[in-house]
């Protein structure tokens, strides 16, 4: 296992602030570094895309790792929401930040748990280790001992992460901006304060628990599925504990030398779970992190955890996705198109040319609806071809149309799920499994 880097988080505005223009600065420097580099090298055409070289990428991954909270969540939304027009330096950086942040130093823990316990927080447990199991870019988890034996898993707020918000992603959004890594005539406004409603949403843990319970209530009957309980005498809204779950990361299944069918099954689970949430439930767990998923030993049973992002959907949200995978299964285009047009992909008055280009990109995007029989995912080359195709359409076409705003969560589901899926190189029949869903409003399984 990779020893986690650990650094204070920085918990006011100023500091905060000051952070995001230090990172302006050494983005400047890269740039210039690198032009300099390019020049004296006989590359003096490259000059102009100094600032978006590899190094200046990761440099920002690893300083928006840092900083965390509403500054790191921005740069993963962007990882998969913009990749399409962002360099794919920058993006393949960007998709670093799903992985871990640093984690908070033993004595920022001290003082979180000071803050939401009061004074003597330590009685409440036998044991609290200070070593976190898992961190991401709003917390981290720790496991403890409740003084009464109950085995815990404590999400701890990052400090500055709540009050930060609207500071933080407005200052990203402008560091991007100013660095020319997204093009100036693409309106992010729509993105950008729904991931403000979320990150909000995110950073309260009340809130979250209560997706919490609500989620281990819908998929109660689904053996195949585990969510851990909460705790309520020890939750805040800063601090959310739960059961303490054993288990494997979910990627160890991609291992040589796991059976197929394990692989198959695990795949098959999760991209079931991805519609029932759509169609069934109207309620998606939206953060398809790796690290969210363990596999239960002995059982082979998903452990799904962090409900801090969670989305409501619309039944004629719904219903309109249904038409657009019924029309692409179908091979109905016009279909397609009409659905794009009530979802909002496309407006109604685009020209031809870019109303073919979006259809097709989307005609491509539902390729594991359309496979006759099982797909293969760990074969599939469907993510380079539809980054190809989104980089045509906006660049070559000028379709600079961003999807809508209350899309944008889902869509990190769709594709972090069929990224998942890929890594474990399962073998699913997704159609078989949609079906149901398509015969008609009725036909399809309640929601709940």
């Amino acid at each position: 296992m990779t020893e986690k880097r650990r650094s204070r988080v920085p918990a006011s505005r100023i500091e905060r602030l000051a952070r995001i223009g230090w990172m302006a600065g050494e983005l400047a420097a890269g740039g210039l570094a690198e032009g300099a580099r390019r020049l004296f090298g006989g590359d003096a055409a490259g000059g102009a895309s100094a600032l978006l070289s590899g190094a200046n990428a990761r440099r920002l991954a690893r300083r928006l790792s840092q900083l965390r909270g509403a500054a790191m969540k921005l740069g993963q939304l962007l990882s998969l929401e913009s990749a399409d027009v962002l360099p794919p330096e920058f993006a393949e950086a960007l998709a670093l930040l799903r992985a871990s942040a640093d984690t908070m130093p033993s004595s920022q823990v001290r003082r979180a748990l000071g803050r939401e316990y009061g004074k003597g927080w330590e009685a409440r447990f036998r044991r609290f280790s200070f070593e976190p199991v898992a961190s991401a870019s709003i917390g981290q988890v720790h496991e403890a001992v409740a003084s009464d034996g109950r085995r815990l898993a404590l999400k701890i707020q990052y400090p500055g992460v709540a009050r930060s918000i609207e500071s933080d992603v407005d200052n990203v959004a402008s560091l991007l901006r100013i660095a020319k890594l997204l093009p100036l005539s693409i309106d992010l406004s729509g993105i950008i304060a729904e991931a403000k409603r979320q990150l909000r949403q995110e950073a309260d843990y009340l809130q979250e628990a209560a997706s919490l319970r609500r989620y281990r209530a819908l998929v109660a009957g689904d053996d195949a599925l585990r969510v851990p309980g909460v705790h309520d005498d020890l939750t805040t809204q800063r601090i959310l504990a739960m059961d303490f779950a054993e288990g494997e990361p979910i990627e160890s299944l991609a291992a040589a030398g796991v059976a197929q069918a394990r692989r198959d099954a695990a795949g098959c689970t999760l991209e079931r779970l991805v519609l029932r949430e759509l169609f069934e439930f109207g309620f998606v767990q939206t953060d398809p992190n790796f690290a969210n998923y363990f596999i239960e030993p002995g059982s082979d049973r998903i452990v799904l955890l962090d409900f801090g992002s969670t989305r409501e959907v619309p039944p004629a949200l719904a219903e309109q996705y249904a038409h657009m995978i019924r029309g692409a299964m179908s091979g109905d285009r016009e279909a397609m198109r009409a659905a794009a047009i009530e979802i909002g992909y496309l407006p109604a008055g685009e020209s031809e040319d870019r109303a073919r280009a979006v259809v097709d990109l989307i005609f491509t995007i539902c390729e594991p609806f359309r496979a006759s029989g099982v797909y293969d995912f760990g074969r599939s080359t469907l993510p380079s071809r539809v980054r190809d195709l989104g980089f045509d359409l906006a660049l070559r076409r000028g379709f600079l149309h961003p999807p809508p705003a209350e899309t944008v969560f889902l869509h990190r589901k769709l594709a972090g799920s069929f990224l998942l899926c890929a890594r474990l190189r399962s073998r699913i029949d997704v159609g078989a499994l949609v079906r149901p869903y398509l015969e008609g409003p009725s036909s399809g399984p309640p929601r709940r």
